[in-house]
């Protein structure tokens, strides 16, 4: 990326999980390219830190904080509150936020926390910030999903909450299916707006996404992603991201599927249409928006 390159100079980007990882280096990408960007984490110290960060190697760049646990309802529809009370609109939401649990646990409002935090999160904020997102007029919402989608063979809708029989890997797969049915139900019902809204695979990033859970499983994902294929890091994990919030390449190309910066084909689940309207509506009333 050339130091003189400003081509998102104007724009305002939100990028959740956004103090580590994939998300600190989007962030820090779309801010060395000019843009203003709100940092979405959970934890303010690890917020506050991010924006230094940022600062510290970009230079004087627009960067913000807002601290919000995009598990929990309540603190989802706040963080919306406090940006529509600053900006009028959004030209860029990464919904990057996301985790794996080894074990079942449930979230404030009672639901399973990786189907909580990684997709309702994502439905709700988005829903959210719509009407700043149209506003912009070539808006674009990029969702964070992964390549182990491809392990799920359908949403288990007699249990999506996973109270029958839990499993970590299941349960992390199933919920990167729910983002591609999102972002592909939400493509269609976007058509002929202007915004757009697209999914990426970040490959097998080496972060510390997995230390939810220990060590051990830090050190299993680590292993079985080499053995998918070696581990990236955070900055290579982030440029499909970035790509699709900023290139003049994507202008227009809505419901859609990259990895490696190229347009792929995800899985045939993915793109059952019925499943997803029944996600979306059964979204909908998890989220209490009827």
């Amino acid at each position: 990326m050339h130091d003189r390159d400003k081509s998102m100079s104007g724009k305002i980007c939100m990028v959740t999980g956004a103090t580590s990882g994939i998300g600190a280096a989007t962030a820090l990408s779309l801010a060395q390219l000019g843009a203003t960007v709100i940092v979405v984490g959970r934890n303010l110290g690890k917020c506050t830190s991010s924006c230094e960060e940022i600062r510290r190697v970009a230079g004087r760049v627009s960067v913000e904080s807002m601290v919000a646990d995009l598990s929990v309802q309540d603190e989802i529809h706040g963080l919306a509150e406090r940006f529509k009370g600053k900006y009028r609109r959004l030209d860029v939401l990464i919904n990057n936020a996301g985790a794996r649990f080894l074990s079942r646990s449930l979230s404030a409002d009672g639901y399973e926390m990786t189907f909580a935090l990684n997709h309702l999160g994502c439905f709700i904020l988005t829903n959210l910030l719509l009407k700043e997102l149209l506003t912009s007029g070539h808006g674009r919402i990029v969702n964070v999903a992964s390549g182990s989608h491809r392990s799920c063979t359908g949403m288990n809708f007699d249990d999506l909450q996973g109270a029958g029989s839990y499993h970590g890997k299941e349960a992390y797969a199933q919920s990167k299916l729910a983002n591609l049915l999102f972002t592909y139900e939400l493509s269609r019902q976007l058509e002929g707006t202007g915004l757009t809204v697209n999914a990426l695979d970040p490959g097998n990033v080496l972060t510390n996404f997995s230390r939810n859970n220990g060590w051990l499983s830090w050190i299993r994902h680590i292993v079985g992603s080499l053995r998918a294929g070696g581990l990236i890091g955070p900055a290579e994990g982030a440029k499909t991201s970035v790509y699709l919030a900023s290139s003049p390449e994507v202008d227009g190309i809505s419901g859609k599927y990259f990895s490696n910066r190229m347009m792929v084909n995800s899985s045939d689940v993915s793109y059952d249409a019925d499943a997803a309207r029944r996600l979306w509506d059964i979204s909908l009333e998890l989220a209490k928006f009827k």
